[in-house]
Formats: structure tokens, C-alpha cells, sequence
């Protein structure tokens, strides 16, 4: 039998075979989890967020510590005073639910713009070649994507995070699925 994903190594193959009831199972889950984040986008919208500020509380907490710990070091008053801003940061998206939606929101959307000129500028790179257009649609889209993240402020921070997860999970969903019936 051959593989069906090219230039995969057969023991991944063997391995994905051996767990396909796991695979199938994540992919379930990602699934119903996607399809739940498109259907609550601002629980999942703010979910996120207070996670992203509890990544910040824990980040501040450990290079507050290191500023402390290294305070002959000559620039350990400048290490306290990221580890403030980090802790800041993390007070502010953890605990104030809907505030920063929006900083976040335009951050994505400014991320989208970026990603859509820099892939445009792939497919002109491509052009004379094959699929350079599928690479075109897909800057068009993702510019497209942040354009209207952007224009929508404030209304988009309420649902924009929490439906881009969703789809990413479904999206996971979906190829763990596949993948278990290889």
C-alpha cells in the first residue's frame, strides 16, 4: 500500500494508523468546540483574551523576579520596568472582560493587512508559474479580511476572535478527521 501523503515517512504513517481512533476523536472534538466558538464568538472572543492576559501575568511575574534577583545587573532597573508593563498588561486583558477586544481586533486586522500585501506581492513573485493565482485570491482575501476587521471597529471586536477560532478548529477538526481514515 502506498502513502497516500507523499514524501511522509512510513513510520508516520504507521503511527497515524496505529491512533486513528485518537485522531478521529481530537478532530471531533475540535469540531464541536469550532462550531460552539462560531456560535458564542464573544465568550470565546473573551476567553481568549483573559488566556492571552494570563500569559502576560505569568510572563511579568517571572521577569519581575529576574529584575529583582538581578538587580546589580546594570540594566535590572530597566528588566522591572518591562516586567511592570507586562504585569499591567496582563491585569488589564485578565481581569477587565470586554475591554481590549478591540485593541486586539485591530491588532488582527492590522495583521491581516500586512499578511495580504506580503502574499499579493508572492503571487506577482509567481506569476508566470502555476497556482500563482490561487496565491493571488488568497492575499485579495486575507486583505479583504482585515480591511473589514478594521472598518467594523468597535462592532467586529464583539465576534471577529471568537469566529477565527472557530473556524481554525473546525478547520483542525477536519483535517485530524481525514487524517484518522488514512
Amino acid at each position: 500500500m502506498t502513502d497516500p501523503i507523499p514524501g511522509l515517512p512510513s513510520s508516520v504513517m504507521d503511527a497515524v494508523r496505529a491512533n486513528r481512533g485518537r485522531f478521529r476523536n481530537v478532530g471531533i472534538v475540535m469540531i464541536i468546540v469550532g462550531a460552539l466558538a462560531i456560535v458564542f464568538p464573544l465568550v470565546f472572543s473573551v476567553v481568549a483574551k483573559v488566556a492571552l492576559g494570563w500569559v502576560f501575568l505569568i510572563t511579568g511575574a517571572a521577569l519581575l523576579w529576574h529584575a529583582v534577583q538581578s538587580r546589580g545587573w546594570r540594566s535590572g532597573l530597566l528588566a522591572g520596568l518591562i516586567a511592570l508593563l507586562h504585569l499591567a498588561l496582563g491585569v488589564y486583558l485578565a481581569f477587565f472582560a470586554l475591554t481590549g477586544l478591540v485593541g486586539l481586533t485591530l491588532l488582527l486586522g492590522a495583521v491581516f493587512l500586512m499578511q495580504g500585501v506580503a502574499e499579493g506581492m508572492i503571487a506577482v513573485q509567481h506569476r508566470p508559474e502555476k497556482g500563482w493565482g490561487w496565491l493571488a485570491v488568497n492575499g485579495i482575501v486575507t486583505l479583504a479580511l482585515g480591511v473589514l476587521l478594521i472598518a467594523g471597529l468597535p462592532g467586529t471586536a464583539m465576534w471577529a476572535i471568537g469566529v477565527m477560532l472557530g473556524v481554525n478548529f473546525i478547520s483542525t477538526g477536519i483535517a485530524m478527521m481525514a487524517l484518522s481514515r488514512v
